[in-house]
């Protein structure tokens, strides 16, 4: 028998999900003949019909369970995204029953565990530490970078930490991480020559051991309740401050995030997954079954 003879394919569906509030939409077309080629207006026309943070994808892959892909509202292709990683492993594990499962991604390699709760972990692979793996766009330290953001009205926020999670993360220490105008100063961050691929501005301050208060400005979404990858920055970025140890949970507007950072530099995020329902995609972005 030919592969797939004699087994219907699964149609492709599309869920609306979030993870502590970070909002997706996940199109599973693990059947589809060919990857989705979707335009940058194809996603922001999606985002506007139903609003989202990341656009996921789950399509076939011979090295792992399945290929994870990541799309930005603005319709920019990305290379991780934590919480839509949890979210899509979550929903492989209804579908399947396992307990344990595998995505690739342009980001990397990510391996997941079902949680008893329910929920899943996802290993989102080693920290880069590195100024060029970030990257930046000239040599710096990335434990406290020279670097600084004027705030409106006074004041600067200075020595941040670097710190990539498959994408770039720069994370600020402060005071009062909600007493600050994100959409004023987010925006100047993300486009700072100093990163070549923009960046997600992460701004942290630790509450007491073992837990960190965040909120994130993501590059190509803006304010979002919630960041994994931006998490896991958080914890990584504090711990090299000599701010907290290798684990902590990570209070976002939308949910806690645990994460742990392990001795062999991998870092782990769980937290709550919410499948909200089933949308119809536009006709438009059907494609060929195999």
């Amino acid at each position: 028998m030919e592969a797939g003879e004699g087994v219907k394919p699964r149609p492709m569906k599309a869920f609306a999900m979030n993870g502590a509030g970070n909002a997706f939409i996940l199109i599973d077309a693990r059947d589809a003949a060919a990857p989705l080629a979707l335009a940058p207006r194809e996603v922001f026309a999606l985002a506007q019909a139903h609003p989202f943070d990341q656009l996921l994808a789950l399509e076939a892959d011979g090295t792992a369970d399945a290929r994870l892909r990541v799309w930005n509202r603005d319709g920019g292709e990305v290379g991780a995204c934590g919480n839509g990683a949890r979210a899509a492993a979550w929903l492989m594990f209804q579908d399947s029953g396992r307990s344990t499962l595998a995505m690739s991604s342009l980001g990397g390699r990510l391996n997941a565990r079902r949680l008893g709760d329910g929920g899943a972990e996802v290993d989102l692979g080693p920290a880069r530490l590195d100024w060029r793996e970030i990257p930046l766009a000239r040599a710096m330290d990335t434990v406290r970078m020279d670097y600084s953001v004027d705030l409106p009205g006074g004041g600067r926020l200075e020595g941040p930490g670097a710190v990539s999670m498959g994408n770039p993360h720069v994370v600020f220490f402060v005071d009062d991480p909600d007493a600050l105008p994100l959409n004023v100063i987010g925006p100047g961050v993300e486009h700072d020559p100093l990163f070549p691929e923009r960046v997600n501005a992460g701004f942290a301050r630790v509450l007491e051991p073992g837990l960190i208060r965040l909120r994130v400005w993501e590059r190509g979404a803006g304010l979002t309740k919630a960041c994994g990858t931006g998490a896991a920055a958080a914890l990584v970025a504090a711990c090299r401050q000599g701010r907290i140890g290798r684990e902590a949970v990570i209070r976002a507007d939308g949910g806690d995030l645990p994460v742990r950072w392990t001795q062999d530099g991998h870092v782990h995020l769980s937290g709550p997954v919410e499948l909200e329902g089933e949308i119809a995609l536009p006709a438009g972005l059907g494609v060929a079954f195999r």
